[in-house]
């Protein structure tokens, strides 16, 4: 009990110091000074401390975007999943129409696939981005996630990360494109639909296309994740999280 009651005053003392710079906490470190004295238990029921809510978002956004990230960057891990598969750019989307209209399905098939193995080889680089974003959040940020819209989460992932995601991603779009053939086979199509009498020529910036649909497939895993843990009781795997979430459901009723 004495333990109990000299953390639970370190506590008090190191939300009082900062209360006033709360925006500017970041969760890692406070849990750091916290946490690194004595590891506690808490409850499944009643009201969430600061600290709790930060460490159950915390748990949840990780187990969430390492889910998420991880399911796309396998081999069909977007060619394989409808919600995230790319396509052909708008642009050329009429040049596969009128080369599958004459029996070139295979050099479309094989354009399509190449994409998709460029996307899935830079989700492998997703996921500590993500985590870096989450050592970076606010006790502010995370409750208000928490008491958020069902998509606040992936909001403050596309926020935060939307642009490292781009500076990252764009290089290994760029290797993997050439690796897996895609500007070959991608050149090969463009140039079998320009010899086609009367027809606009077709150029795409394809590292540019893929790399932003990359993205935005990561993301739509992230939501996907988001609402599960939200709205799936059983998502709900440690004693942290059901207390957490079960307060912020009990706030939105």
């Amino acid at each position: 009990m004495k333990t109990i009651n000299i953390l639970s005053a370190s506590v008090a003392l190191i939300l009082f110091a900062n209360q006033q710079a709360d925006a500017q906490i970041k969760l890692g470190d406070l849990f750091k000074k916290v946490m690194a004295k004595q590891t506690t238990t808490t409850s499944a029921t009643g009201t969430p401390s600061t600290i709790e809510i930060g460490l159950g978002i915390k748990e949840a956004l990780q187990i969430g975007v390492s889910a998420g990230a991880d399911r796309l960057s396998v081999k069909d891990g977007f060619l394989g999943n409808l919600a995230v598969k790319i396509l052909m750019p708008p642009e050329a989307q009429k040049v596969e129409k009128t080369l599958r209209g004459i029996g070139l399905n295979q050099l479309c098939d094989n354009v399509i696939t190449s994409l998709n193995r460029a996307a899935e080889d830079a989700a492998t680089e997703a996921k500590p981005i993500f985590i870096s974003a989450i050592k970076q959040m606010t006790l502010t940020d995370a409750t208000n996630i928490l008491l958020g819209n069902n998509d606040a989460a992936t909001a403050y992932f596309k926020r935060v990360t939307t642009s490292k995601l781009m500076q990252k991603f764009s290089p290994i779009v760029t290797t993997s494109l050439s690796k897996v053939n895609a500007t070959k086979y991608y050149s090969d199509l463009t140039s079998q639909y320009n010899r086609l009498p009367l027809v606009k020529p077709v150029n795409t910036n394809l590292t540019e296309y893929v790399t932003q649909k990359a993205i935005d497939g990561l993301f739509i895993e992230v939501a996907k994740e988001e609402l599960k843990i939200r709205g799936n009781l059983n998502s709900r795997s440690t004693t942290l999280l059901q207390k957490v979430f079960g307060y912020a459901d009990k706030k939105k009723i």
